[in-house]
């Protein structure tokens, strides 16, 4: 695999790493309401939500993980950046178009560098 590859899925762990945070323990912050463009009230309501969705933010991350550095190798890789995309199209329809260039592109990116060095 190149290094280019490893460093777009590593940009793509990173990611859902980040996306796990906001959305597990800062979703009820300052911080965390002025990303998402809540109110502290909805934040509130929807905070378990918000948390189980981070929660599977970090089951991709780990996906992603496994097939670089365990035994999962490229089909895990292939199979995890394939939810990503299709959880990042997914959400573009339905939550915010933003989503197609923070989660869906770079994992595009990275599923297409992952194929070439095939």
């Amino acid at each position: 695999m190149s290094i280019l590859t490893t460093i777009a899925i590593s940009i793509v762990i990173v990611l859902h790493v980040l996306f796990l945070v906001l959305e597990m323990f800062l979703w009820n912050t300052t911080a965390g309401r002025k990303t998402f463009g809540l109110s502290e009230d909805f934040a509130k309501q929807s905070a378990a939500l918000a948390a189980n969705q981070g929660l599977y933010n970090g089951f991709l991350a780990a996906g992603l993980l496994w097939g670089l550095f365990g035994t999962g190798g490229n089909d895990a890789l292939l199979f995890f950046l394939g939810c990503i995309i299709i959880a990042g199209l997914y959400g573009t329809l339905t939550a915010s178009r933003k989503i197609l260039f923070l989660q869906a592109l770079p994992a595009v990116i990275a599923m297409a560098l992952l194929l070439l060095n095939n």
